[in-house]
């Protein structure tokens, strides 16, 4: 999978029609496969741009040229892969563009697999590998905000933080080494309740870069809010309302949601996936009933559920019902209608706190959004960015605090030998190194460039 001593090539801009297109050629023959392809009296003058045509087999039996296009090479090693890289920008159709793939790889290269064009980055230096996932996350992006934390991982911040944690363990394992090589002095280069502190120092750097974890990963991969409810207390209204447009059908006929419908949807910079469910009753028609199951299953896998209760009638044993399911979940309750005459004195009991909104007059909505993005992050409305937002970097670095906690408990001890507060340490630090790629499987590689697209 990681040979890099052949040249990839693959079409680097979106699928479908556009005003550019760019097919992007990196290896070692990239520059000749370049001026198999291009009408060019010399070589590609690195890092300018070179407008010229390309002439590919699909246009050699009309005996001339396929497409006018600007061509730049960007020599090894200062190119996104660190090879030497041909890019060609030529009009955005796809017959045309891949032609100039075949044109390529008549030249001697081969198509791209997937991530291989970062894969290659990452394993020529020029990227380590949390900038190479933040490319897949930046390209992902769905959300201002989402956007924002790709790039400060791309731009390193989340490797900086993991280099001053290793540094500080490096510092501490140097003193133990140190005490390992002079056991005659009389002395330790560490003593162990300096080392206790030491360890403890790392605890809360790490602690610190944990505790944003859950803020991140909801950042990242957005999270999924239910709509549920007995027939006609406005789920679908509150839906449409949230989404911004009439994208749920709204009648005063009991049942006319009988599908999930759902949408994506910025709430303060969260990408939610809201969804409209069947109303919660008993059914005798069987597509009706159907839904209501559905509604089911979306309730059970929902990361926070909305409970829609219509507080301009008494409350039914629907209602009842449907809190006591989804009691002990993440909700909230809402009382829809509060531009009608209140039936009820108060929300039905077990439900806790409530929210009051009137889909139809816009009231209390903007309060209904902050209480769900509270109630999904335990904060306000998402302003900063989080350093960490990856599972694969969350599950690392809790690894590493274990094996740091054991260290400390080690150290506390007063009489526990260097060697097995070394092996905690190591172990710790080889964790850190995993989440930047200094160690790491073929497997873990392979698992994280096959989701990229192909020509990144």
């Amino acid at each position: 999978m990681f040979s890099t001593d052949d040249s990839i090539v693959a079409i680097a801009t979106p699928s479908g029609r556009g005003g550019i297109g760019v097919v992007r050629i990196s290896g070692p023959a990239s520059p000749g496969i370049a001026a198999a392809i291009l009408d060019l009296p010399g070589a590609l003058v690195p890092r300018f741009a070179t407008l010229t045509r390309v002439r590919t087999h699909a246009a050699a039996g009309r005996g001339g040229a396929l497409d006018e296009v600007i061509a730049i090479h960007f020599p090894a090693p200062h190119s996104y892969t660190g090879e030497h890289v041909v890019e060609i920008s030529a009009h955005g159709n796809p017959v045309v563009l891949q032609a100039i793939v075949e044109g390529a790889r008549a030249a001697g290269a081969r198509l791209a697999r997937p991530g291989e064009f970062t894969l290659r980055a990452f394993l020529n230096g020029k990227r380590d590998l949390v900038q190479a996932e933040a490319v897949a996350d930046l390209i992902a992006a769905a959300t201002p905000l989402q956007a924002r934390v790709a790039f400060d991982q791309l731009e390193g911040t989340l490797t900086a933080r993991i280099a001053e944690i290793d540094a500080q363990l490096f510092d501490l394992a140097a003193r133990l080494e140190a005490s390992l090589d002079f056991p005659d002095e009389g002395y330790h280069f560490i003593e162990p309740a300096e080392a206790v502190r030491a360890v403890a120092c790392v605890v809360e750097r790490v602690d610190e870069l944990l505790g944003g974890a859950r803020r991140g990963r909801l950042i990242r991969e957005g999270a999924t809010v239910v709509i549920a409810g007995r027939p006609n207390v406005g789920k679908s209204s509150i839906f449409n309302a949230l989404v911004g447009a009439d994208r749920a059908i709204v009648t005063e006929v009991a049942g006319t949601t009988r599908d999930l419908v759902s949408e994506q949807v910025d709430l303060h910079g969260l990408a939610l996936t809201l969804v409209d469910t069947a109303g919660c009753r008993l059914s005798g028609d069987r597509i009706e009933r159907e839904g209501v199951e559905r509604a089911a299953r979306a309730r059970a896998v929902a990361s926070l559920l909305l409970v829609v209760i219509d507080w301009s009638e008494p409350a039914a044993a629907e209602d009842h019902e449907l809190l006591a399911q989804t009691e002990g979940r993440p909700r909230i309750v809402v009382l829809n209608k509060t531009d009608l005459p209140a039936a009820i004195d108060r929300a039905p009991a077990g439900s806790g706190s409530c929210i009051g909104v009137s889909a139809k007059s816009g009231a209390g909505l903007d309060e209904l959004r902050s209480a769900m993005v509270r109630e999904l992050t335990g904060a306000e409305p998402l302003r900063d960015s989080a350093a960490v937002t990856n599972a694969r970097h969350i599950g690392l670095l809790e690894q590493a605090r274990a094996s740091l906690l054991a260290a400390q408990r080690a150290a506390a001890t007063g009489n526990t030998p260097e060697e097995f507060l070394l092996a905690d340490l190591q172990a710790a630090r080889e964790r850190l190194d995993e989440i930047v790629g200094a160690r790491t499987s073929e497997d873990v590689l392979q698992h994280i460039f096959e989701r990229f697209c192909v020509g990144k």
